[in-house]
């Protein structure tokens, strides 16, 4: 990554910085979104800004110096042209800026505004057929700042359950996705995506109470279940439900919908869901999301 857009400005990268008295340094004021492109525009851009605006709201940070969808576009058109890239995985953040060393009570009028973007990272075609395995943690996702989880900078809660992921040999040589709990015992979220499963035909995922982060590829998807006529459920759930489960999959914004086909429990104990293979829920959803995506994917014959 040789360019990166601070504040509308592409900069070489080892000169993109701000100050150490920004409170996203300073306190993890801030947010961020990821995103990917296709045909070289990004996917669901206006979802991810109003997401990041809502937010924003609720941090007292002002956006009336953010751009917009259509200038957005075109700030991330001109990077990934600085850094040659036809397809990008994007990360948009939004940092509060600099004010005092204490705790302030008005609103941060002065944000900083990050863009990047960096090659997609290959999948291969077994990960949407074969599917991935998904590993229990034991440590458990943490209550939200506030009323609903915002994708903001305080990260800490992920990394160190990718620490815990790292620990388990089986996981890492399968590639494993690492599932969280609540602090009640009911599923959340993974590290980095959200969970759906199916039974008799019915498709269940946790609740956003439950501590997760209610993900724009995850909303996408159960609008397009229930436009299938298809019942999307949002509840509590334990990891025996899930054992029970005929299939699996888990939402990304990069990687689209990813079937589960393998549980690993702490203990090392692997199920395998279904028959080892996407489900016929998982394809037909992942094949109507490509459709909308108007990106060209080897595996829409899955």
């Amino acid at each position: 990554m040789k360019w990166i857009c601070l504040n509308g400005q592409c900069i070489d990268a080892a000169e993109a910085v701000v100050s150490v008295m920004d409170h996203g340094f300073l306190y993890g004021m801030g947010l961020f979104e990821t995103f990917r492109t296709y045909k070289g525009r990004p996917f669901l851009l206006e979802r991810h800004l109003n997401r990041l605006a809502a937010g924003c709201a609720a941090l007292g940070i002002e956006t009336s110096s953010l751009p917009g969808p259509d200038e957005l576009r075109l700030l991330i058109e001109q990077l990934m042209k600085a850094n040659e890239l036809e397809e990008a995985y994007i990360r948009y953040t939004v940092s509060a800026g600099e004010d005092i060393l204490g705790l302030p009570a008005g609103m941060y009028s002065q944000p900083n505004q990050i863009l990047m973007a960096k090659p997609l990272p290959m999948a291969p075609d077994r990960l949407y057929t074969h599917g991935k395995a998904l590993q229990l943690l034991t440590t458990r996702r943490n209550s939200p700042e506030g009323p609903v989880r915002l994708k903001s900078l305080h990260y800490m809660n992920n990394i160190l359950a990718k620490r815990e992921l790292s620990t388990y040999p089986e996981a890492v040589r399968l590639h494993a996705e690492g599932l969280m709990l609540n602090a009640d015992g009911y599923l959340s979220e993974g590290m980095v995506s959200n969970l759906f499963f199916v039974k008799h035909r019915r498709i269940y995922t946790p609740d956003t109470s439950c501590g997760l982060l209610p993900g724009i590829t995850r909303g996408f998807c159960m609008e397009l279940a229930h436009g299938e006529g298809l019942s999307c459920e949002e509840g509590f759930y334990t990891w025996e439900d899930l054992m029970h489960a005929d299939e699996i999959w888990l939402t990304t914004s990069v990687q689209e919908l990813v079937p589960v086909t393998t549980l690993i429990d702490a203990s090392g104990y692997a199920a395998v869901i279904g028959d080892g293979r996407i489900g016929p829920v998982t394809e037909r959803l992942l094949q109507l999301y490509r459709q909308h995506t108007g990106g060209y994917h080897e595996n829409d014959h899955l």
